[in-house]
């Protein structure tokens, strides 16, 4: 992870949060909750989560369930607060979405 890492303030994080709709800041995190037709599909999105994941080298806790993934995400190495990465990691995360049938 990168040392010149920096939190974002509370006035940052929220004019990200508009490019991102769905998306809500809680306890130190951004999360987003996604609805599914079927488990398969938010089973899928797991694993393409994982892949971008593992590229941008950055992780989110993924809770998986039958038709409803919930994502969250803050930057641990800078003691779990919210930074430029989480959002890349959003908007990544945004962009393959819809694929998945995810709402």
């Amino acid at each position: 992870m990168n040392a010149q890492v920096e939190p974002l303030d509370d006035a940052e994080i929220e004019d990200r949060l508009i490019d991102l709709p769905g998306w809500t800041v809680d306890s130190e995190r951004l999360n987003r909750s996604y609805r599914f037709d079927r488990h398969f599909q938010a089973a899928a999105m797991v694993i393409h989560i994982a892949q971008i994941q593992e590229e941008l080298g950055h992780h989110a806790d993924l809770t998986l369930g039958y038709n409803q993934l919930t994502v969250a995400v803050n930057t641990h190495s800078i003691g779990g607060r919210i930074t430029h990465l989480d959002f890349g990691l959003a908007r990544r995360i945004e962009e393959i979405a819809a694929g998945h049938g995810a709402r």
